[in-house]
Formats: C-alpha cells, sequence, structure tokens
C-alpha cells in the first residue's frame, strides 16, 4: 500500500532494468529456444538505439563498472527509488525480442524478458510495475502475450512498443495488440527507439549517434499521424497512447499543421471524426524526460498554456538514461500545482493498474 498523504508523491513513467544478458533469460526459456540460445550462443541482444558505452545511455555517476546499466535491483533502488523519491515506478525493459528479424526469436525473447522482470524484479520490489514487452513483428502472438500477462498479473500495467517498426502504427497489421490492450484496460507505451528497417529521417539514414538520436520527433508525428488517418481513435476509444522518451516540443506545432490540413481534406479519413489537436489532447500523453521545451519563464508559460490541456504531461525520470543532473527530474519553472498534477494525479489516470496500489 502507498500512502497518498504527502505533496511529494512521485510516479514514475519510464525507467529501464537493463537485462544483464541472455543468460538471466535462459530460466524462463523454453527448452527449445533455450537449446537454441545456449547452442549457437547468441548474445548481446542490446538495442543498438542505446549502446551501452554512449553517454546518453547512462549518466555517469549512475554507472557500475562491468555491468549494463540499471542491470542490479539494489542499485536502482539506491540510485531510482530511494535517490529520485519514487512511491512507484514503471520499469519499461528495452531488448533484442522487439527489434528481432525472426518474430519466432523475437516473440519467444519478449516473453522471457515479461517473466524476468515479474520474477526478479516486481516480485522483490513492490514499488515497481511494468510494462508488457511484445514483439510488434507478429501482432497475433503479441495479442496472446497481452493477455497472458495482463491476465495473470496486474503489475503489468502497459505494453510496450517502439516508435519505428516494420509500418506505421495506425496500420491494420498492428490492429490485434490495441485490441488486446483495450480488452485488458491497458495503454499503449510507443517508446523511442527502432528496429532499423527504414532510416531515422525522411531522407536517409544519420551517420553519427546524435543524429539518430536527435530525429526521434520525426518518428513521433509520423506515428501519430498514422494512428489519427488510419482510424486508430475511432476503432479503440478506450485507447490511451503515451509516447515515452519523445521530447514534448514538437506537439504543439504538431496539432495546429495536423489540425489546419484535415479541415482541408478531411474528406479522405471521413473515420476521422475530430481534429488532431482534440485527439491528441484527449488520447495522447506524454512522458517529460528528456524535455526539450522551454526554459523556466514566460516561454515555458506560452508552451504550457499552448498544450491546452494539464493532463498531458507525465512525470519520468528515464533512468538511468542521462537527461538531467541531481534528484529532481521535473522541469524548473513548473507551477507547484501543475508539478504534483504531472508527478501523481496525471499517471494515475492514465494507468488505472496503478490506483490498486493505493488500496
Amino acid at each position: 500500500m502507498v500512502n497518498t498523504g504527502s505533496d511529494s508523491m512521485k510516479i514514475d513513467c519510464d525507467i529501464h532494468p537493463g537485462v544483464p544478458g541472455v543468460e538471466a533469460l535462459l530460466p524462463y526459456m523454453s527448452d527449445f529456444w533455450r537449446e537454441q540460445f545456449v547452442n549457437r550462443e547468441i548474445d548481446g541482444m542490446e538495442i543498438a538505439s542505446y549502446p551501452p558505452t554512449a553517454p546518453i545511455s547512462c549518466r555517469p555517476d549512475w554507472r557500475e563498472k562491468g555491468r549494463p546499466p540499471g542491470s542490479s535491483l539494489e542499485t536502482v533502488r539506491r540510485q531510482a527509488l530511494d535517490g529520485l523519491g519514487l512511491s512507484l515506478a514503471i520499469c519499461n525493459p528495452l531488448y533484442g525480442g522487439q527489434v528481432a528479424m525472426s518474430e519466432h526469436m523475437g516473440t519467444a525473447v519478449s516473453a522471457a524478458v515479461n517473466d524476468w522482470i515479474r520474477h526478479e524484479w516486481l516480485d522483490r520490489e513492490p514499488r515497481l510495475r511494468a510494462s508488457i514487452v511484445v514483439a510488434a513483428q507478429d501482432p497475433i502472438a503479441a495479442a496472446e502475450e497481452i493477455d497472458r500477462c495482463a491476465s495473470s498479473d496486474r503489475r503489468f500495467v502497459q505494453v510496450l512498443m517502439l516508435v519505428a517498426n516494420e509500418l506505421t502504427l495506425g496500420r491494420r497489421y498492428y490492429w490485434p495488440i490495441f485490441e488486446a490492450a483495450q480488452r485488458h484496460g491497458l495503454p499503449i507505451g510507443i517508446h523511442a527507439g527502432s528496429m532499423q528497417r527504414y532510416p531515422a529521417t525522411p531522407t536517409g539514414s544519420p551517420t553519427h549517434l546524435l543524429q539518430d538520436y536527435a530525429s526521434a520527433p520525426q518518428m513521433f508525428c509520423a506515428q501519430v499521424q498514422s494512428l489519427l488517418c488510419e482510424g486508430v481513435f475511432s476503432k479503440f476509444p478506450d485507447l490511451t497512447f503515451v509516447l515515452i522518451e519523445s521530447g514534448v516540443g514538437w506537439v504543439v506545432p504538431f496539432m495546429w499543421r495536423s489540425t489546419k490540413t484535415w479541415r482541408g481534406v478531411r474528406g479522405e479519413v471521413p473515420w476521422m471524426k475530430r481534429p488532431a489537436i482534440d485527439e491528441v489532447r484527449d488520447r495522447i500523453r506524454m512522458t517529460i524526460q528528456p524535455f526539450d521545451g522551454p526554459d523556466a519563464g514566460p516561454d515555458l508559460e506560452r508552451f504550457i498554456e499552448q498544450l491546452g490541456s494539464d493532463d498531458i504531461l507525465l512525470f519520468s525520470s528515464d533512468y538511468p538514461h542521462w537527461h538531467f543532473e541531481g534528484s529532481d527530474a521535473m522541469p524548473p519553472g513548473l507551477s507547484s500545482e501543475l508539478a504534483r498534477k504531472i508527478a501523481w494525479q496525471n499517471p494515475l489516470n492514465t494507468y488505472p493498474r496503478l490506483r490498486e496500489s493505493l488500496s
């Protein structure tokens, strides 16, 4: 049970436990897959979007020699849960099953990650919750994995997908995933990261990690536009999408441009009943780290006003990725009332299963 009597209560909607390696997952695989990974000596399935030694992958004072970032529960307790004063935190594991070329292997690895996070982390730390990792390469199997995890453990509070996949996310190919998530009352978390099937920009592949990472908002723009135009919000009226590690600065001009264009050509997409500005405010949520909005002052106040909703932003540290210094991940300059809403009430409203932690 979580004490709710303090204004300092915080729910972190994005932390990243690091899978130490394939060996940690072997106990949670079938005999077939265990044999495949051992005999073929498969390891090193970290996602290329977050190279372990890259600066953005882990803040310097959070690194532990000889360990992948975030792979020790004891360290996560000390640095994140206690160090950042978190009441609850949602684990979003990023690992190779989400990007595997083989949908069969991707499904097996993702299921093993879910069982690993359940037994090695959730069972040992009551402040932790987790997203269900799915291999979007096989939407039918992904839907079955959502049913398996969501039905058996209420500590799974979200479905986790990457922003860059085989197709844009609004396509019917992915609808079995959305249907399963809505069936269990789970939001869809869309996290920065790529299957590397296509360039990170519309005009070709970048040559540096900096370019790749800075291009992420373009991918999120494309995916939100796809969800809008393909009719996902109409088809799944109870489904919320959480953009994780997307930045926030792009969303206001996106809403304006998308709404303006829709007004001129709405006959092409009759299933899109409302302008983007309304759909985004009602159905999209965004984690605050990395915060790329204006600095504290009049510009920040104007940005918050232009968002048009104080429900959109969710508190996150993005631990152990490096986006802020010190022990306060909340962007400076927000009103105390809005900061409290972002840290506590908005996460509770976004993730219905978190409310069960309060009873």
